[in-house]
């Protein structure tokens, strides 16, 4: 019986695809920026790639690099009537990295584009995101066709897999109603929030639990207020540091929402919704600072696919995925395998009876060869032979 013999061994080479298909892929390098021509332009050369942060921005690498800044593609790109186009590409570890740049670089008296997830030009200069590239277009001459040219690129650039492509989902709990355009600012950490003018500073919003900062500025009757929420992993971490910031600002901590003045700043009122911190501040009423604080109400979500950006997380859910793929790919072998013997098994038997399996020579066993008359007699025997037992002497 040769084929038993050889099975184990037929069983880890038919297994190696698949554990090589469930390994994790290291090395793997990602894919280029830029591509090397779009919507008539035709890159010039080759594009100009660093993973330095201060390649993209001397003066503000250590903001990029809170974003989580991957690398950088620059390339100067032609056109047939003579026109340029200078194009600079960030690319970060997902999309809240590029959101985050994007609304550091953005400008309220910039004009919005509908270019790529979100887009901003001012003159020749065109600013937009498309999931975690961030692009800075610089036209030597725009025509009505650069935004649909522009477009173009935006499709062809790479995108993020899974929910690396997803922004943070607190952000969508910034009132839309008087919002002032091109206000919006992401932060991720505390280099980002010293450029921003705020009263609130990193030691109160505590970057290293885990939070996430974003405002926005908005018109009231009485003047502009800006409103900034601040995002912890839970809600019991949202209390603790609301009550930090309140001590910070001389409120009395169990007042959810009050009012200060500090600095010049104005009216201060804040307030917890959830794992959310709102604060409202500036030159304006009372009135309006509250009607805008109370616009921010979280609600909670539950759902089984959560996007996370933790890599930790990501990998241990990949290495779990993949040893199921693994379990299930080893278990349809392993059924293939046994049919195919009991298939080849059971025509061999029929088309070579007694030759390769259940051979005589192979099936012999020890039989005694027992008989009923010579169990019957083997009894009689021993009934003759049994010995009488001594008589009682009493």
């Amino acid at each position: 019986m040769l084929f038993p013999r050889f099975l184990p061994i037929f069983l880890v080479l038919a297994c190696l695809p698949a554990a090589v298909f469930a390994a994790p892929a290291t090395g793997t390098q990602a894919p280029a920026i830029l591509p090397q021509a779009f919507a008539g332009w035709q890159m010039q050369g080759t594009a100009q790639t660093s993973t330095s942060p201060a390649a993209a921005d001397a003066t503000n690498a250590n903001v990029l690099s809170e974003f989580r800044f991957s690398d950088l593609a620059s390339a100067t790109y032609t056109r047939d009537d003579g026109r340029t186009l200078k194009i600079r590409a960030a690319r970060f570890a997902d999309a809240s990295g590029a959101f985050g740049a994007y609304t550091f670089y953005l400008h309220p008296e910039m004009n919005k584009e509908q270019i790529g997830d979100q887009g901003a030009s001012l003159g020749d200069r065109i600013l937009f995101y498309r999931g975690h590239v961030l692009v800075d277009a610089q036209f030597s001459k725009q025509t009505p066709m650069s935004g649909s040219e522009l477009r173009e690129l935006a499709g062809a650039l790479p995108r993020p897999g899974g929910s690396l492509g997803n922004l943070p989902a607190f952000i969508q709990f910034l009132p839309s109603r008087n919002y002032i355009a091109n206000t919006q600012k992401y932060v991720m950490g505390p280099v980002a929030l010293a450029s921003l003018d705020i009263p609130v500073n990193a030691d109160q919003v505590d970057f290293g639990a885990s939070s996430e900062l974003t405002l926005a500025r908005y018109q009231t009757p009485s003047g502009e207020v800006t409103l900034v929420l601040i995002a912890y992993p839970t809600p019991q971490l949202a209390a603790e540091h609301l009550r930090r910031i309140d001590a910070a600002h001389q409120l009395p901590q169990s007042q959810q929402a009050g009012v200060s003045n500090i600095n010049g700043a104005g009216t201060f009122f804040d307030k917890r919704s959830g794992p959310i911190v709102a604060i409202a501040t500036g030159g304006v009423s009372d009135s309006d600072a509250k009607a805008l604080l109370g616009s921010v109400n979280y609600e909670a979500s539950v759902t089984w696919n959560t996007p996370t950006s933790d890599p930790q997380a990501r990998d241990l859910y990949m290495l779990i995925l993949n040893i199921v793929i693994l379990c299930a790919i080893l278990g349809g072998f392993a059924i293939v395998a046994g049919i195919a013997f009991g298939g080849f098994r059971i025509l061999m038997k029929r088309f070579y009876p007694d030759k390769v399996f259940d051979r005589p020579e192979q099936m012999e066993f020890i039989s005694l060869h027992l008989t009923e008359a010579a169990v019957k007699g083997g009894s009689a025997a021993g009934r003759d032979r049994a010995p009488e037992l001594p008589q009682n002497p009493s």
